[in-house]
């Protein structure tokens, strides 16, 4: 009895018999913390962004019957790395029993099944210094083979997404990786201009997929990432609760890496142990961040007569505080302070993004500020080393194109 990804992967065969070659193509944001980051581990609300910077997933999936392909390569565009495996090797390293394995019933990845990967990975002798991709390239293994089962294509792998600065290129990853994966399958393969989102069930499908794809690169993910990067526009997160938002205003934001790393398990750690020194102050901070969250979602989402100047003074008021309290949590940093005090300067409001330490910083345009101040705010951060992007907030999710 043939098991479910047997049965996808013959019929995929008799697909690629009448095409020469199928190519899907994905993309999916990345994302940032507009207000939340840290108090939300300890019961607040924080409110998350796709940004328009995007990872792109190219999948060409070539004839069947040509017998010298039979190979699974993964291309990342932006490292120049190449990776390739026989499809035969494949089947025989990954361990899972794949009757249990649905692409329409996403899992976890079992201990056993990782450990059998990891071998996989360690064959393809990574570079001592990008060791650290070791568990993306796993996550590709193993939603590659759970969603497609054992069929040989080229993946190609491009970003716009600084890797590891807090704006969610590993969800972004996962998410663009699994619609391209999930479209190739579907048997609506229109042709049509551009960009297009996938349906409600396949959107629910590949946030599932991906979230099981966040967990083998981070272990215990919120899930805040990967559903920013598969629905887009915004969400509001609570005790493990997620709501997706609709924004009903502009926002435009300056990105600013400062290439600093951070441990981010470190940081959450010490806002932890500074919560059990003080228990009442730091909850008060809590409860104060709760509140900023709150207001700024009621902000973006609100239809009133509110103009957009002065609802972009509201964020900037609520941006301005959450930093306060993020310094007083101690998750701040020097490079976070030399881009808040270059933008003060142009009376433009930072704060920090994600888990802090260095990391993002975010910093609002508002709509009446003039490209002539954004370049030179941006010309002063990049003589300090620091790299800039400007991104539109709160865009489309995950797209496919054929």
């Amino acid at each position: 009895m043939k098991s479910k990804i047997e049965e996808a992967s013959l019929l995929l065969g008799v697909l690629f018999l009448a095409i020469p070659e199928m190519e899907v193509k994905a993309r999916a944001p990345g994302k940032i913390i507009l207000a939340g980051e840290h108090a939300v581990v300890h019961g607040s609300t924080a409110v998350a962004a796709a940004i328009d910077l995007y990872t792109y997933v190219t999948l060409r999936l070539p004839l069947q019957s040509d017998e010298n392909n039979d190979r699974l390569t993964l291309q990342l565009k932006n490292l120049s790395l190449e990776f390739t495996w026989s499809v035969a090797r494949l089947k025989e390293g990954i361990a899972y029993d794949s009757s249990n394995v649905s692409p329409s019933t996403p899992a976890s990845c079992s201990s056993q099944t990782l450990k059998s990967i990891a071998v996989l990975v360690e064959e393809q002798n990574i570079p001592e210094a990008k060791i650290q991709l070791s568990s993306g390239i796993s996550t590709f293994l193993w939603l590659y083979t759970s969603v497609l089962g054992f069929i040989p294509a080229t993946v190609i792998i491009t970003t716009e997404l600084p890797y590891g600065s807090g704006l969610g290129s590993s969800a972004a990853f996962c998410v663009a990786l699994t619609a391209a994966l999930i479209a190739s399958s579907s048997s609506d393969k229109t042709r049509g201009d551009g960009w297009s989102s996938l349906d409600e069930t396949n959107l629910e499908l590949l946030n599932k997929w991906a979230f099981e794809g966040e967990k083998i690169i981070h272990g215990k993910p919120s899930g805040i990432d990967n559903t920013v990067s598969a629905y887009g526009n915004m969400i509001k997160f609570c005790s493990g609760e997620i709501t997706r938002l609709k924004s009903n205003m502009p926002l435009r934001m300056l990105i600013t890496n400062t290439k600093v790393g951070r441990n981010t398990k470190a940081l959450v750690s010490g806002v932890s142990e500074r919560a059990v020194r003080h228990p009442e102050a730091m909850n008060s901070v809590f409860n104060a961040v709760d509140s900023i969250s709150k207001e700024v979602a009621a902000i973006i989402q609100t239809k009133d007569e509110m103009s957009v100047t002065e609802k972009e003074e509201r964020v900037k008021e609520l941006m301005e505080m959450n930093q306060g309290l993020l310094e007083s949590m101690g998750v701040s940093h020097s490079s976070t302070d030399t881009v808040i005090q270059t933008t003060h300067k142009h009376k433009l409001t930072s704060k920090l993004t994600g888990a802090g330490g260095g990391g993002c910083v975010l910093t609002l345009l508002p709509t009446l500020v003039s490209g002539t101040v954004v370049d030179k705010v941006v010309q002063e951060l990049e003589s300090s080393g620091f790299q800039c992007f400007t991104a539109s907030i709160g865009g489309n999710g995950a797209e496919i194109c054929f």
